[in-house]
């Protein structure tokens, strides 16, 4: 029976990614403890603090599928403590010598943070994955509607004139400059922890620096360099670069929502074949995809606050903030990783309605053509003079009547033709060589990071 709606079988795919379940899931979650374990006491081995026949047994049993999960559970129960369940679960698979050596002078959390530091490449390595192919999406269609006129709009209003491939390139830059710090962030988050009861490595002799760098290097992580039981930012870091890229992606799918009202009916999701928008109003094609992107990023904005919450710590250890990532950062990777590929199917999905674009522009009229207005009386009155003069003929109440052109040239004493010819002026400004600035700049990013990983 499940209690959470991310373990839901009917609803767990709006709220967990399939890819995670080697992480998260309880035995996928024992495993890597285990193979922390099994690391620990290879390292241990190659430095003699424990036997090499130890290390051996000790990873040839770390097997998750080998171990009574209940057995484990009713333990941890009993005894009040995070993983002796587990460490005497493992020691009843071992001969008496090595069941010595397992969990040989670490403590809980230079298990559970290592495995943080674990999460922390993996996940990050997989949203960089996702964020990259999200990214050649908008791309694409940036590219596709370089030239697509549409409205632009400040403060939910009708502005002037951009182009929708403006608004995405927009989109994809910011992805791109995510990517780039899930890249830089790598060598702060991807740490290994053997710090001790209070950080200072007491348990082991002289070699204690050199076995946690062997340790760490076991697991493809890098050394702290200092102990960091209470030090808690690398968490809080990696949690809110992931609710950035998660608030991308709401502002995203804000955008999707509001533009595909059939009042405006700019743009509008794919349905899926067999969905329902609504079973009361079979004219409904609700916008499902965008809206539940902005419901992910209220999650995990709200758990990357608690792991800040947790660099609040005392002394040199602390388990208040501690356990408390036990619960929000596999929800801030799950949610994350659940909201790039519902992204994914929103863009790729995306239906764009180049005609309503041209209609909502021709729509507003002369309207939105005041701002090139303004930069023609500008350069004749001047600027300050032109907006206050602007500002009288809009409350004068004759633009209403006459329009912006007649009413600019009847108050500033012009010609309506040299008005109505700055009104006629291109309206998108540089937004095209925009779109190309982006493309360009990503088009030669992605280049260099396919050749890098051929030469890898």
């Amino acid at each position: 029976m499940s209690t959470r709606m991310a373990d839901s079988l009917a609803y767990r795919h709006l709220w967990t990614a399939p890819e995670l379940d080697r992480l998260f899931e309880e035995r996928g979650r024992l495993q890597r403890w285990l193979d922390i374990l099994a690391a620990l006491a290879r390292a241990q081995a190659s430095l003699g603090i424990i036997a090499a026949e130890s290390a051996r047994l000790i990873t040839e049993q770390a097997d998750a599928t080998r171990l009574d999960l209940d057995r484990i559970a009713a333990e941890t129960r009993h005894t009040g403590h995070s993983t002796l369940g587990l460490i005497h679960e493992l020691q009843r698979t071992l001969p008496a010598p090595a069941r010595e050596h397992v969990y040989y002078g670490a403590t809980v959390q230079d298990l559970t943070d290592t495995w943080f530091g674990l999460v922390s490449r993996d996940v990050g390595t997989l949203v960089g994955r996702k964020l990259w192919a999200l990214e050649g999406s908008l791309l694409e269609l940036a590219a596709t509607h370089r030239d697509t006129v549409m409205v632009g709009r400040t403060h939910g209003q009708p502005g002037a004139a951009i182009t929708f491939g403006f608004k995405v390139a927009g989109w994809a830059d910011e992805l791109r400059r995510h990517q780039d710090r899930l890249v830089e962030g790598r060598g702060r988050w991807a740490v290994g922890q053997l710090a001790g009861a209070v950080g200072v490595l007491g348990f082991f002799g002289e070699d204690r620096l050199e076995l946690r760098r062997r340790f760490c290097a076991e697991l493809g992580l890098d050394d702290p360099g200092i102990s960091w039981l209470t030090s808690r930012d690398r968490i809080a870091e990696l949690a809110h670069v992931l609710a950035m890229v998660c608030a991308t992606l709401a502002r995203v799918g804000g955008e999707v929502y509001e533009l595909s009202r059939p009042e405006i009916a700019e743009l509008r999701e794919t349905q899926p074949r067999g969905g329902v928008g609504s079973i009361t109003m079979p004219h409904k094609h609700n916008p499902e995809g965008s809206e539940h992107l902005d419901t992910l990023s209220r999650l995990v904005r709200i758990h990357a606050c608690l792991l800040l919450e947790g660099m609040d710590q005392q002394h040199e250890r602390d388990g208040r903030g501690w356990k408390a990532e036990w619960v929000s950062l596999p929800e801030v990777c799950e949610l994350t990783v659940t909201a790039v590929d519902l992204a994914g199917r929103v863009v790729d999905g995306l239906e764009v309605n180049p005609a309503a674009m041209a209609g909502n522009l021709s729509a507003g009229g002369a309207d939105l053509h005041s701002e090139q207005i303004l930069a023609g009386l500008s350069a004749v009155r001047g600027k300050h003079a032109a907006q206050v003069l602007m500002a009288e003929v809009e409350a004068s109440g004759s633009v209403r009547s006459q329009g912006w052109v007649a009413a600019v040239a009847a108050r500033a004493g012009l010609e309506q033709e040299q008005v109505a010819a700055w009104a006629a002026r291109p309206a998108t400004g540089a937004a095209a060589a925009m779109v190309d600035l982006v493309l360009d700049r990503a088009s030669a990013a992605r280049l260099e990071k396919k050749q890098t990983h051929e030469a890898e």
